[in-house]
């Protein structure tokens, strides 16, 4: 079964749960179910951390537009 091209950061993070969870085989060798499964985990974690650094990236936006406006005198 032929795979649609799959986003590479997922591949780079599968590989790197697949090798941190010491399979008995290497990625290249592994079972197809045991790689399918990092990719989703990878999919998650990468899901999960772009949803924080979104909320991360607004708080700081935010800070820095208040900072920004105190700085100037437009605050009242």
């Amino acid at each position: 079964m032929s795979r649609a091209r799959t986003d590479p950061t997922v591949e780079l993070v599968a590989r790197a749960i697949y090798e941190a969870e010491k399979h008995g085989s290497s990625w290249d060798n592994g079972p197809a179910t045991s790689k399918e499964r990092s990719r989703e985990y990878a999919r998650n974690a990468i899901r999960l951390l772009n949803d924080d650094i979104g909320v991360l990236l607004f708080a700081l936006n935010e800070a820095a537009a208040e900072h920004s406006l105190r700085g100037s005198g437009a605050v009242n």
